[in-house]
């Protein structure tokens, strides 16, 4: 395309294309400008500054990445511009509260007496409900208000609590409160009457404001098979005793010990508590683990009442027995001897097994032998144990024994000496008290006194030494098995029991109990008519 200049006016060149001059005749025309154009509105001085701030504010990078230049003046007006539009956001928020709606206005005067004849108003607002009336002459106001006749009432024998304390605290009075205790100390012991029990209360009008109500009726299940209820018979009280019906059949289980004794008497019915004992009597006898096959029969007797109402109690472990091909392998029978209880084998033999108990809880800070003595500052014979302990700590006995000698023994202090049997003895020195006396019996694991730091002594602590037929030897050196006998009448007791309760048959204790308090039901008369007709 070819462009020519036909004029010129003012540094203004026009140019005309050839070919839209081929229409008009030959040559072409353009205009061209050696400046620029004059513009009015830019001539004005604030036209100038608004085109000069809008190509500014084109120029300007309002939302930089602020991953990067951290810091930067371009970086925090990135922020700021963040932060602006957050604002904005977050002021545009619509409004989540309630929405405000119609309110009635509250039920007064007549319209209130009206809705609440028609309603059923809860008790804690007086459950009026009805047309109000108003009275009439007829009304009189009570002085005061009446009384209820009776109050029946429920209490609870705590641990440790009293009959009589537990009474009064219901509302008997004292007097009766005693009156009722001292009744029921003449049939039972206050003390067999287990915590927990349940007893009825039942109170009678009082003649008084000022008074306590009286003593109508007393009911409370005093034993396993004693019920007691004391009635009022005018002036004064009556005790009567309702006897329960118990069958005191023991509980006989039976079975064969397969892969797992414990898993298989479980499964047979046996409690936990139970076969945990039974493990423990006859582990006593032969390794549970190797001596008894999975052929073997386990035999468990286990103490059992039942009464007439419904009540159980399963007690202790009173049997425990291995058989294999019918006949016995163990058989071991709790039983009662001197007053002290233990596991008899069926020979009317016994026998415990075991170490002597620690002395004191405390951990062992000297041992036996040859030691520097710590206060007379030379080498000597330790002839015991030392236990280190706080200041009171229990000293206990380590196994039965008679006190020999109780008091202050040279540098050793307060001295405890035990006898025990097998020429065995045993000493306790440095106590800061002493808890029993000479001549007396003590029991294993009893208190006999407590840790101090008496005689030669450089701070609290136990000195013990065991001693065989007057000697001192290393206490760490020395396990007991102690041994009883039964003979004469006493065994042939023992061999009875044996014999009654291996004549117990399995779960015969599960059986039907017969009630003794059930009367047999009278005849009917047209029965008894229809009988001598037949006849």
């Amino acid at each position: 395309m070819v462009y020519s200049a036909f004029g010129h006016h003012q540094g203004v060149r026009l140019f005309k294309s050839i070919d839209m001059l081929a229409d008009q005749g030959t040559g072409a025309a353009a205009l061209a400008v050696d400046g620029p154009v004059p513009d009015a509105k830019a001539n004005s001085p604030f036209g100038e500054r608004l085109e000069d701030w809008r190509e500014r504010l084109s120029e300007t990078e309002w939302v930089p990445d602020l991953g990067r230049d951290i810091g930067s003046f371009t970086w925090l007006r990135g922020l700021a511009t963040l932060g602006l539009l957050c604002g904005v956001a977050i002021s545009a928020l619509p409004d989540f509260g309630p929405i405000a709606g119609h309110e009635p206005a509250p039920l007064i005067g007549t319209q209130a007496d009206y809705a609440r004849s028609q309603m059923i108003a809860p008790l804690a607002y007086g459950s009026d409900t009805g047309m109000s009336m108003a009275s009439t002459d007829a009304v009189r106001a009570l002085s005061e208000s009446p009384e209820r006749p009776s109050i029946e009432l429920v209490a609870t024998l705590g641990r440790g609590d009293s009959l009589r304390r537990v009474l009064q605290r219901a509302g008997v009075a004292g007097a009766e409160a005693r009156q009722v205790a001292d009744m029921v100390a003449g049939t039972v012991k206050l003390g067999e009457i287990k915590p927990g029990t349940k007893i009825d209360v039942t109170l009678g009008r009082r003649p008084g404001k000022n008074q306590a109500r009286p003593l109508d009726q007393l009911a409370f299940r005093a034993r396993f098979d004693l019920n007691l209820e004391i009635l009022r018979d005018g002036e004064r009280l009556k005790l009567n005793r309702q006897p329960i019906l118990v069958d005191d059949t023991p509980l006989r289980i039976k079975g064969v010990v397969g892969s797992s004794l414990y898993r298989s008497a479980r499964a047979a019915g046996a409690p936990t508590e139970a076969v945990q004992k039974f493990l423990r009597v006859i582990g006593k006898q032969m390794s549970v683990s190797r001596d008894i096959r999975s052929t073997d029969e386990f035999d468990i007797i286990l103490a059992y009442r039942r009464a007439e109402t419904g009540e159980i109690e399963v007690g202790e472990l009173i049997y425990a027995g291995i058989d294999r091909g019918g006949k016995p392998k163990a058989q071991m029978l709790k039983w009662n001897s001197g007053g002290r209880t233990n596991w008899f084998e069926a020979s009317g033999v016994g026998q415990s097994r075991g170490e002597l108990v620690r002395p004191t809880r405390g951990r062992t800070t000297s041992g036996y032998g040859m030691r520097r003595h710590p206060i007379l500052r030379y080498k000597r014979m330790h002839s015991g144990l030392d236990f280190g302990g706080g200041y009171g700590a229990p000293i206990y006995a380590v196994t039965d024994g008679k006190v020999t000698y109780a008091g202050r023994k040279g540098g050793f202090g307060k001295f405890v000496k035990l006898k025990h049997s097998g020429g065995l003895a045993s000493g306790y020195a440095h106590m800061s008290r002493i808890a029993v006396s000479n001549g007396r019996r003590v029991r294993k694991g009893q208190i006999i006194g407590y840790i101090g730091s008496t005689g030669l002594s450089t701070g609290p602590h136990l000195h013990y030494e065991l001693y065989r037929n007057g000697r001192t030897i290393n206490p760490r050196s020395v396990k007991f098995v102690e041994r009883s006998e039964l003979g004469g009448r006493e065994l042939r007791r023992f061999k009875d029991e044996l014999r009654r309760l291996k004549r117990v048959e399995p779960g015969a204790a599960l059986g039907t109990l017969k009630s003794a308090s059930k009367k047999p039901q009278s005849e009917r008369e047209i029965n008894r008519l229809n009988k001598a007709l037949d006849s």
